[in-house]
């Protein structure tokens, strides 16, 4: 495995020249810290897991034009409200031109409704549990999503995690073929082994570069990435 300035080297010369490498960093915003996070209301990472979830293997560019719609349908993500949804609203959603009509992408916003309320529960607020969540166990984090969430596993959770500010990595194609390069793992299967080795290079780079792992996620996208 090579060092992370190695890796930013490489990025580099295949985006034209540090300057055009840190001004595609640029272009996302930095992650939120925890203090931030914790402010931000249930109901909008309802509303983010929802976007994502519907986003996924669809278009997202027809999600984002129908969203005012969702946030109208879905009455702006109440958790609790949401949580206990009765079934004629069920299948009112399902008729509804406002939203994308996948009953198991609709059904699986009451169960993630249900998967916030307990947190708050557990917690105080959901928002409270992402935002004080360890960033050197993402992969923890990831496994939570998958098991207590609806729909959350693969990359979904991590872009929603991503979407909400929360410093993580996306494990995109680009991620992984670069994590096999540097020896990290072997082949792309998501194992518990390669996720574990995979964190724990995400965490060396993070120490050694002073850069977050989002940060860290796109340089190693851009490193594998076409060239400039």
């Amino acid at each position: 495995m090579r060092s992370f300035e190695e890796i930013e080297a490489l990025a580099a010369e295949k985006k034209g020249g540090p300057a055009a490498l840190n001004a595609l960093l640029a272009e996302h915003n930095a992650p939120r810290t925890a203090e931030e996070l914790e402010k931000v209301g249930d109901d909008r990472w309802l509303a983010m897991f929802t976007k994502c979830v519907f986003q996924a293997g669809f278009s997202w560019k027809v999600i984002d034009q129908k969203w005012p719609g969702f946030e109208e349908a879905f009455e702006g993500f109440d958790v609790p409200r949401l949580a206990f949804l009765p079934d004629e609203a069920f299948e009112a959603l399902l008729g509804d031109k406002r939203i994308v009509r996948n009953g198991a992408k609709i059904r699986s916003v009451q169960e993630n409704a249900i998967f916030l309320k307990n947190l708050a529960t557990e917690h105080g607020s959901a928002a409270g549990f992402f935002a004080h969540y360890p960033v050197d166990d993402q992969i923890g984090l990831m496994e939570l999503l998958k098991k207590r969430g609806s729909r959350l596993g693969g990359n979904t959770g991590q872009i929603a995690l991503r979407f909400m500010g929360k410093e993580s990595f996306v494990l995109s194609g680009d991620v992984v073929n670069a994590m096999i390069r540097e020896n990290v793992i072997e082949k792309d299967a998501m194992s518990k082994k390669n996720l574990t080795a995979i964190q724990a290079a995400f965490n060396e780079w993070k120490a050694t570069s002073g850069r977050p792992l989002n940060e860290i996620s796109r340089i190693l996208a851009f490193s594998v990435g076409t060239s400039h």
